[in-house]
């Protein structure tokens, strides 16, 4: 693959429909600063366009091209690779991890394509999942049975960051209240615990306010 940076113009430069990659209104507009502070910025990886003559694909820096069209630029400075359908699936699937998050829809996307045309362990040879994950993912549009709607299938991660002494008391606190139904997971009756302390402390805080 040529290493050689090219400027090409932004209006020639089209985004790949199917870049699993997103990033964040906070993330993006501290991108846009970073460029308009230092006029710097990576150089984004191009192909030429299947579609059409004279333009060129987003591999990796569709983030970039929109932050540089935001501050103004008419030019990009970009690598092309000239390389196939196949690889640009490894590629998007690769490059695009290292900032901002997936899509899942997408990234189930390009997975699909990729298994059609080989092995689950053979492409994953080029992916940071691996084939077990990536089988696990593939799984998810075709599930083998109906999803129970119950509590746990909309379960979501709560992260604290607290104190030795904090953590000790919420500890104590958590293994005073009641726990419910024994039959289910330790995880599920802690987050039964704190929600039925967050709940006394709501409780207390309508009777002193008076409501």
């Amino acid at each position: 693959m040529a290493s050689v940076v090219r400027s090409i113009g932004l209006d020639k430069l089209a985004t790949h429909p199917d870049n699993p990659n997103e990033m964040s209104k906070v993330n993006f507009a501290k991108l846009v600063r970073n460029i308009e502070r230092t006029g710097r910025y990576e150089p984004l990886i191009v192909r030429p366009s299947p579609e059409k003559m004279g333009y060129y694909q987003i591999i990796n820096g569709e983030h970039r091209c929109r932050a540089l069209t935001k501050l103004g630029y008419e030019t990009a400075d970009c690598i092309v690779w000239d390389i196939d359908d196949e690889q640009t699936d490894i590629f998007l699937a690769t490059l695009n991890r290292l900032g901002g998050t997936d899509e899942l829809s997408k990234k189930l996307k390009l997975f699909g394509r990729l298994k059609r045309r080989m092995e689950t362990a053979e492409f994953a040879k080029f992916l940071p999942q691996s084939a077990k994950q990536i089988e696990r993912l593939l799984n998810l549009k075709r599930p083998r049975a109906p999803v129970k709607a119950d509590v746990r299938s909309f379960a979501e991660a709560m992260v604290f960051f607290v104190s030795d002494e904090q953590k000790k008391t919420i500890e104590e606190a958590i293994s005073s209240a009641p726990e419910g139904q024994a039959e289910i997971s330790k995880a599920a009756r802690r987050a039964a615990a704190l929600t039925h302390i967050a709940e006394y402390f709501l409780g207390q805080l309508k009777t002193n306010s008076g409501v």
